[in-house]
Formats: C-alpha cells, sequence, structure tokens
C-alpha cells in the first residue's frame, strides 16, 4: 500500500514539473514573437511616416471615381424603386426642359390673406359684439366660437376673453391612442384636412404620429353631444366622370371622385379622393413644364402651363403618363390618382393658378 502511495505522489511531481516546463517555453516562445512583431512594427511604421501625403492625391481621386461609378450602375435599380414612377430615365430626351418642382413659380401666391399667425388667437369683445359679429369678422363659424370658448348661448359681456380658431372647426387636445383617422372621425372630418392645416405639426411627418397632450385643429370638425355628431351627416359632392365638360367651357374634370377638402386660404386647391385610384386627365390643353417628385408634400406631381395665363396642378399621383415638355390634350390621360408624399390616403390634389395666383377651382369646374 506504501509503495502504491509514493507512486502516485513521484507521478504527481512529474507531472507538475511538465506543466511548469511547458508554460514556460510558451511564455519565451510568445514573448520572443511579440518582440519580433514590435521591431517589423515599428520598421514599418516608420516607412509610411516618411511617405506620409504622398499617396493622398491618388487615393482620394480613385474613391471618388469608384463612387460615381458606382452611383451610374446603380442609378436605374433606384430609379425603378422611386415611387409611381415608370419612366426609365435613360430614356427621356434631353430637349424637354425640367423645371424644378421648388421654382417652377416662384411668383404663385393665393388670393387669400396670408396674414393668420397663430392657430388660435385671444380677443377681447366690445362693445356691440355678438358671436355672429365675431364670427363673420374672423371668417369662421359661429359654433366654432361656441365650441372653443363653452358658450351654451349667444351671450357674452363686453371685455370677456374669446378663443378664436384660424379656421372653422374644432380643437382637439390629443390622448393616449388617439391618431389623424380617429380623430377625423370623431368630429366627422377628413384626415387630410388634419394633415394639410398648417399649424398641426407631427412627431413623425412619415406617419402623422401625435404627441400626447398637443392641440390639434379639425378644419370643418363638428363638435360631438354625448358622444354623437349633434348635426346631419353633410353631404359629399361627388365629381363627374373625368373629362367631363362643364358649364364654364374652360376646364374639364381632372378625375372622378368625391371631393374630400375643399379651397381655403391655407390649401390652395381641392382634393378629390377614390379609393379606386383612377386615371387623372389634363383639364384643359397645354404644355407639361414639370412631371415628376416635389419634395414639399405634393409627392408624384404634374404642373401644365396652358399658354393663357393658367397652370393646372395634379399632386399625389401614383404613376406618370407624361413626361417633362409633353404637349397634352384637354381630356387626355396624364397620370394615375395616388397617395404619394403628405398624404393620408388615395387622392388627386388640384389647383388652378391664374396669372400666379392660386384660385378657387370649384369656381371653373362646377
Amino acid at each position: 500500500m506504501d509503495n502504491t502511495f509514493e507512486l502516485l505522489l513521484a507521478i504527481w511531481e512529474d507531472i507538475k514539473l511538465f506543466l511548469s516546463e511547458l508554460w514556460k517555453f510558451i511564455f519565451k516562445s510568445l514573448h520572443l514573437s511579440f518582440l519580433k512583431f514590435e521591431e517589423k512594427k515599428g520598421v514599418f511604421v516608420t516607412a509610411l511616416y516618411k511617405k506620409r501625403g504622398k499617396m493622398s492625391r491618388q487615393l482620394t481621386h480613385t474613391g471618388m471615381a469608384s463612387l460615381a461609378a458606382l452611383g451610374i450602375v446603380m442609378a436605374p435599380l433606384i430609379a425603378q424603386e422611386f415611387p409611381g414612377n415608370t419612366i426609365n430615365p435613360w430614356s427621356i430626351s434631353s430637349a424637354p426642359a425640367v423645371l424644378s418642382a421648388s421654382t417652377d413659380d416662384p411668383g404663385i401666391d393665393t388670393q387669400v390673406s396670408q396674414n393668420i399667425k397663430y392657430a388660435i388667437t385671444d380677443y377681447q369683445t366690445q362693445s356691440g359684439d355678438t358671436v355672429a359679429s365675431i364670427a363673420q369678422k374672423f371668417g369662421i363659424s359661429a359654433d366654432t366660437i361656441r365650441w372653443q370658448n363653452n358658450l351654451t348661448g349667444d351671450k357674452i359681456k363686453i371685455g370677456q376673453n374669446l378663443q378664436i380658431l384660424a379656421v372653422s372647426g374644432v380643437a382637439h387636445k390629443v390622448q393616449k391612442g388617439d391618431t389623424v383617422y380617429s380623430i377625423a372621425k370623431k368630429y366627422d372630418a377628413e384626415a387630410q384636412a388634419i394633415v394639410d392645416f398648417p399649424f398641426n405639426t407631427f412627431s413623425n411627418d412619415e406617419t402623422f404620429e401625435l404627441a400626447i397632450g398637443q392641440i390639434v385643429i379639425v378644419p370643418e370638425g363638428v363638435m360631438p353631444v354625448n358622444g354623437e355628431i349633434n348635426a346631419p351627416a353633410r353631404p359629399r359632392q361627388v365629381t363627374p366622370d373625368a373629362g367631363t365638360v362643364v358649364a364654364s367651357g374652360q376646364f374639364v374634370w381632372p378625375t372622378q371622385g368625391v371631393i374630400t377638402q375643399k379651397f381655403y386660404w391655407y390649401h390652395p386647391g381641392i382634393d378629390i379622393a377614390n379609393n379606386a385610384e383612377p386615371l387623372d386627365v389634363a383639364a384643359d390643353s397645354g404644355r407639361v413644364v414639370y412631371a415628376g417628385w416635389d419634395t414639399t408634400g405634393y409627392g408624384n406631381m404634374i404642373l401644365i402651363d396652358h399658354g393663357n395665363g393658367f397652370k393646372t396642378r395634379y399632386a399625389h399621383l401614383s404613376q406618370f403618363m407624361v413626361v417633362s415638355g409633353q404637349t397634352v390634350a384637354r381630356g387626355q390621360v396624364i397620370g394615375k390618382m395616388g397617395s404619394t408624399g403628405h398624404s393620408t390616403g388615395p387622392h388627386t390634389h388640384f389647383e388652378i393658378i391664374l396669372n400666379g395666383v392660386h384660385v378657387n377651382p370649384l369656381n371653373y369646374l362646377r
């Protein structure tokens, strides 16, 4: 028994000695390798330091040439993914003049005053004021004043402070779970009208996300009573078929659908909505001065110059059927309704511009 224990002890001592020598060998080898690496690295770094800057110009030129080549190769692929674009960018003739969407007509403006600075302003009543007269003064409905100031009737006092909205409708304080669509439904309004109102802001301009607690103006909204709209359902104007000539004899309807938003000081056109996304036609003969993407919110947009002081704009399209510089006839198909740009659903935003001033299209179409 003693002999066996001594044998095991001797084996254990041999193992410890072996492991100790192995560790010394590995440590020494690694240390030598590290020293050799540091020596070679020093030589390499010294050589680079001496030649610093000599290759910078060649490297810069090579990098820029590579990026340019990559852009040329990728351009057609990117163009195919562009929303609604069905035109090969390399097949378009260079002859037509393409105007930038941001500079196509710098003189265009609306015929309505642009002096409104706030969504809600304070007004102190004066002698002789009534709810109706105040509403007329600010160009809004009397109900809008009653709703905003919790007035049960038309009684007001001299010196009373009233909150006045910039447009007829309702001011809504955003609660958890609210969206532009749920708010529009609550007040019997259009989500697109909420999005288009210039004083309404969003946490995310792509998804129209709202922040809890913010005030949102609902244009043409109706205040519900006990959870229900306290007014008869408002009729929605349906347009004739696209291309139908109307009484004025000057323009044809650009597309078919329901007019969901009319002409206002902040909305220089009309919105015609249709979930079927029908085709759009030229309201009159003219020349296409722009057909492309607009970065200001119109999305895919076409602008036609009719040569008589009139221009028409067709926005939020899903497809183009014309190119810049092309001549079109009245009623000719130019594109397809869509929901590109600053849009909440399929519709065509249609504008008529006379000598640089936006005018109400319904004055020329109905």
